[in-house]
């Protein structure tokens, strides 16, 4: 089961970064977005392929007719929130209203209210567990933000799946759940599957990675593929090289990846699933573990 998903977002979408943090401040750059996905949607095409678009809700706002061409070409339509903050710089009443938001314009661009989510950067940590029971009240029922290993703006590394899994909320709610999926190298999990991972590693290890894994989780933005565009202003040297790696040769690894193996979008593996005999994790299990683990830290 390998799974195909983009998170719709402007090449000045990074995380973490003064120069671009502000909403304001994104319409002071040029947009790259309809080439950047009509870039997709033609590999797409070409690959016979459907996928899962997470679409930020300010891109549904300011570019709706480039969102509804997604839908309109038969993909998912998932939200992966408006303002494209990390969800443990914000109070649970934020997040919230941005979510619906997002999932307001993301409705009124493509006709579709998404029902899956995925976290900006993966953001959601032990802090913050309260967002999947806001985002089980608000109609989401299925989600992709756990990042199973340590990531520089968060991930849930005491996470005990890298496979889908039904996840009971502190409330007791259920979702269900798409995990990042990882290899281990001497004991330590690595993400290669998308994004910056994917733009260094070369073809030969990127084909065993997915070759070798039952379960592959993938996350890619339009500016992954995109080698003309702008250089995002601010960042430190180290963000310059994994923001910028790769784009020239990124789209036809995954244009030879599926021609080897194809894949499917998040709806179809859902579809696939008979999630009662998936796992069930607790968050207040995940919780627990953070705090054991911290303790023993200090």
């Amino acid at each position: 089961m390998k799974i195909l998903t983009f998170d719709v977002e402007d090449w000045f979408h990074i995380l973490d970064n003064d120069e671009t943090r502000d909403v304001d401040a994104w319409r002071t750059f040029p947009s790259r977005i309809e080439s950047g996905v009509e870039r997709i949607l033609n590999y797409c095409d070409r690959a016979q392929q459907t996928a899962t678009f997470f679409i930020l809700g300010w891109m549904a706002e300011v570019a709706p007719g480039v969102m509804a061409e997604i839908a309109r070409r038969g993909h998912e339509i998932g939200c992966h929130s408006y303002r494209h903050q990390l969800v443990y710089s914000q109070t649970p009443q934020e997040f919230e209203g941005d979510l619906r938001r997002a999932l307001d314009h993301i409705e009124a661009a493509t006709g579709a209210r998404p029902r899956s989510y995925r976290a900006p950067g993966f953001s959601i940590t032990p802090d913050c567990l309260w967002a999947f029971d806001i985002l089980a009240a608000s109609g989401i029922e299925v989600d992709a933000s756990v990042f199973p290993a340590p990531r520089a703006h968060g991930g849930l590394p005491g996470f005990p799946e890298g496979r889908p899994c039904r996840l009971e909320t502190l409330s007791g709610r259920e979702m269900r759940m798409f995990p990042m999926s990882y290899g281990t190298v001497l004991g330590r999990r690595l993400v290669f599957s998308g994004g910056g991972y994917f733009r260094l590693l070369p073809y030969p290890a990127l084909r065993r990675g997915f070759a070798g894994s039952d379960y592959v989780m993938t996350y890619f933005h339009p500016r992954d593929f995109d080698p003309e565009q702008p250089m995002v202003p601010g960042l430190s040297r180290a963000r310059r090289f994994k923001s910028y790696v790769g784009l020239a040769g990124a789209l036809g690894k995954l244009e030879r990846l599926t021609a080897e193996d194809g894949f499917v979008s998040m709806g179809q593996a859902e579809a696939a699933i008979d999630w009662a005999d998936t796992p069930r994790v607790a968050c207040s299990d995940v919780a627990e573990t953070a705090k054991t683990k911290e303790s023993a830290h200090v």
